[in-house]
């Protein structure tokens, strides 16, 4: 099922022509759960990926007891919440019985797990980049995968440490069968398989981006047309390829290339949810349908990055090969 962006309030260069050339385009993913295949683009799939090739590891968290929870009861959590929420129940009534609220409680509470050896990655996303229009990509690759840590990494700002690998698909004869699986997670990391409806929209930078008179003249215009630039005009929640940083808490600052020092671009946004609570990037098919309280429709990978924020993934704009950064807004 496709995915359409309600149109915008307005054309918001139109009012304000500085704008126009600060326009990029930005492809929502629209990440739906779903059984995607190592053939698909997906968030939280299987990888096609070299049998013949390391699977990437966190050392950090390998070799020790992890205080998370295993990977089969966040599977089993995630099932008893779906089944107790769309079950009737009389008002007053639990909603878990006393062997479901065991299994809930200890996900929820954590527990040591031991990590033999470097701990597995989990994947994040894999790219098509027939898929994804406008992909920064390295020459004759047509396949970009994203992994993390399923564990927080206080040198990345209590965010996942990532990996990125770009691929030729059809160069990949010997696919790996079952990938390695992490003895322990974090719950919020670990992504709920989806398949995507990508949709191409237009971007313009967040407010704080702006230059001083620009972002003047956006904050006269909105008092006096009532319009919210920064909310419904600027950056597409959700996740997404492309576009411009969703910068949040913190002003904007220098990023490079950490082997060159060149320019670097966004590659993919990692979201906490689709929309935010003015709903005006919530897709036109998502307003009518019937959501149930859990999972939330908002949150459709089950993924939480700090309190609700994103997690931006840049890379080289000179060689996408190079290492990239990483920043949580």
């Amino acid at each position: 099922m496709v995915r359409t962006t309600p149109p915008r309030p307005v054309d918001v260069a139109q009012h304000l022509p500085a704008l126009a050339p600060l326009a990029r385009a930005s492809v929502r993913l629209h990440p739906r759960p779903g059984d995607p295949t190592t053939a698909d683009s997906s968030v939280g799939g299987p990888l096609l990926w070299p049998a013949g090739e390391p699977w990437p590891s966190c050392a950090e968290h390998g070799d020790s007891f992890l205080d998370g929870a295993s990977v089969p009861d966040v599977m089993v959590r995630r099932q008893i919440l779906t089944e107790a929420w769309a079950r009737p129940r009389e008002r007053g009534v639990n909603l878990l019985t006393a062997e479901e609220k065991v299994v809930v409680d200890r996900v929820d509470q954590g527990t040591p797990i031991r990590q033999d050896g470097p701990l597995p990655m989990v994947p994040v996303a894999q790219l098509y980049a027939r898929d994804v229009p406008g992909l920064p990509r390295p020459d004759g690759a047509d396949l970009v995968q994203v992994l993390w840590c399923p564990f927080d990494h206080e040198d990345e700002g209590y965010a996942p440490s990532t990996a990125v690998r770009w691929r030729v698909a059809a160069e990949v004869t010997d696919p790996l069968g079952a990938p390695p699986v992490p003895a322990a997670v974090e719950e919020h990391y670990l992504l709920r398989p989806c398949v995507l409806h990508p949709e191409e929209v237009t971007e313009y930078p967040a407010p704080h981006c702006l230059e001083e008179d620009l972002a003047r003249q956006v904050r006269e215009w909105e008092d006096r047309e009532g319009q919210r630039y920064h909310y419904d005009l600027s950056v597409a929640d959700g996740w997404k390829a492309g576009g411009h940083g969703p910068w949040s808490f913190s002003d904007p600052f220098p990023m490079a290339c950490p082997d060159c020092g060149a320019d670097v671009e966004p590659l993919l946004t990692v979201a906490s949810a689709e929309w935010d609570g003015g709903m005006s990037w919530q897709p036109v098919e998502d307003a009518e349908a019937a959501h149930p309280p859990y999972p939330a429709a908002h949150e459709p990978t089950m993924v939480m990055i700090g309190r609700g924020y994103n997690l931006q993934l840049y890379t080289c704009a000179a060689d996408p090969r190079h290492r990239h950064v990483t920043n949580m807004q």
